[in-house]
């Protein structure tokens, strides 16, 4: 085979899509976190979902940041 053909045909995903799909993945999790924090009756269990949401709720700020910056600094290039 082709290899050359192959690679052709292949969408390539750049920084800036990886950053808006790490983000959008990173604020899903921060919902599910915090709904299972809500439904979870066991306290244990409860707070390590609370805590998970904070966590990615972090992760998602940064994220945010990332994407801002990568932007702005594209924009000026």
């Amino acid at each position: 085979m082709d290899t050359n053909n192959e690679n052709i045909n292949e969408v390539e995903l750049t920084t800036y899509d990886r950053l808006i799909r790490a983000w959008e993945n990173s604020k899903e999790l921060v919902r599910d976190y915090e709904m299972y924090s809500k439904r979870i009756e066991e306290k244990n269990i409860k707070d390590v979902f609370k805590q998970f949401a904070e966590d990615e709720g972090t992760h998602a700020t940064k994220l945010r940041e990332m994407i801002l910056k990568y932007r702005k600094d594209s924009v000026e290039q």
